[in-house]
């Protein structure tokens, strides 16, 4: 976990910026990013310069009567991330980029809907649209300005991109990454099938608290709980970097023994996530001073049930998420490899997991060994978490596949001749 409060702005500048460019959500040449400190400079990314090869160095530095310093100029939206900060009380970032989802709803005149999904909302805040004007101008600024004045957090710009404000850069950019997925999730769906959104009610769910467990002061780790730690790291990483996990979203464990397992924690960053930042949940208790992820009693029921489940993933990848979102199932007759790995996949009512996470924890079994929960996510489960992490890939793999095949023409699927002989060869 990272202690952003004792890094440069220009810093946490850069180390935003390679996430977003990494990510593929802006170009070379586009996006920009500032910070304000608490002396009420503004450091911003500099005007064209390459955004994959930015250094600290780079990033300028401008001061409140308007002289700036560094090697190069700022960027040319200078004028609305000031025009941000005045409208937005309390704002400390601004981030401005053209993810290629976000660009078609700018396009088309739309805003994302963040009740697709538990938590984005909340993560996003209010988005609002502002009309176009021309790039660098002043008038752009005051459209901007004007959106975030009436309370919105988010703003959708017409014909243009998005701006995303936040008391720090990092919480900009998970308003961003957050309100992008939402984007991309939309699209998928809405190639699927019909986008269902969830009820004041149903988005209330998560916030009631279930995973403050009593604590423990847990003892020097063994060898094996290391390793672990370890592992969880190297794959949560891998799901961020390949978007099958969000810096907010997704929840790994791991079995460390037959009274004890390792979880993520609640409120930690996935990207930067550390070893010591996992969460020892030992004989229904928790390891003293951390918070495990609230979906806890999930990971806990399956454990509880099935001794062969080792490692638990729950993520929601956004191919996968399509189908949870249009509520259709995802047909695993496609390939060998996805039936052999995936099976079946049930389908679980929202709700079910907060309400009832011993009836999700039946549905898993050798024969289910992945079930998706309506908007909210995919469960997947493994002897270890090297097999848990391919099977979730496996999932978004094939779920991306049928997408794409709607556009090419109906899909043709396995037969039961042909499962069945699946079945003997690779699952009797």
């Amino acid at each position: 976990m990272i202690n952003e409060t004792l890094l440069h702005p220009a810093d946490i500048i850069i180390m935003i910026m390679k996430r977003i460019y990494g990510y593929g959500m802006t170009t070379t040449s586009g996006g920009n990013l500032s910070i304000k400190d608490r002396e009420g400079n503004i450091w911003i990314t500099p005007g064209g310069i390459d955004k994959g090869a930015l250094r600290a160095e780079h990033i300028v530095c401008v001061k409140e009567n308007g002289e700036w310093s560094g090697p190069y100029r700022p960027s040319i939206e200078l004028p609305f991330h000031k025009a941000v900060y005045s409208a937005y009380p309390g704002a400390g970032a601004v981030l401005h980029a053209h993810p290629p989802a976000l660009v078609s709803f700018s396009i088309t005149k739309q805003v994302p809907d963040t009740s697709i999904i538990p938590n984005a909302r909340l993560i996003c805040g209010k988005v609002g649209f502002a009309p176009y004007a021309l790039p660098g101008s002043e008038m752009l600024g005051k459209n901007v300005a004007d959106v975030f004045s009436r309370g919105h957090h988010t703003v959708i710009m017409e014909n243009h991109g998005v701006v995303t404000a936040g008391t720090s850069l990092f919480q900009a950019f998970y308003r961003f990454e957050t309100l992008d997925f939402c984007a991309r999730l939309i699209i998928k769906a809405k190639i699927v099938g019909k986008v269902h959104t969830l009820s004041v009610e149903e988005l209330s769910l998560p916030a009631q608290p279930s995973n403050m467990l009593p604590e423990f002061v847990s003892k020097i780790p063994s060898s094996t709980e290391k390793e672990l730690r370890k592992s969880m790291c190297t794959f949560i990483h891998r799901a961020c970097d390949q978007k099958l996990a969000t810096s907010t979203g997704g929840a790994f464990s791991v079995r460390v023994d037959e009274n004890s397992f390792l979880i993520t924690p609640f409120g930690v960053d996935r990207k930067h996530i550390d070893r010591e930042d996992m969460v020892l949940v030992e004989k229904g208790e928790r390891e003293k001073g951390k918070v495990p992820s609230r979906s806890l009693p999930v990971h806990q029921a399956i454990y509880g049930k099935h001794r062969s489940i080792n490692a638990v993933i729950i993520a929601h990848p956004p191919s996968t998420m399509a189908f949870g979102v249009s509520r259709i199932k995802i047909d695993t007759r496609t390939i060998p490899e996805a039936y052999v790995f995936l099976r079946d996949i049930p389908f679980l009512p929202f709700g079910i997991q907060y309400k009832d996470p011993d009836y999700v924890a039946d549905v898993i079994s050798g024969n289910s060994p992945v079930a998706m929960i309506e908007n909210d996510s995919v469960i997947v489960t493994g002897n270890d978490i090297l097999s848990c992490f391919d099977r979730l890939e496996i999932t978004d793999f094939i779920a991306d596949s049928i997408i794409s095949a709607k556009g090419l023409g109906p899909l043709s699927l396995m037969d039961d001749a042909r499962i069945q002989r699946l079945k003997d060869a690779f699952l009797s």
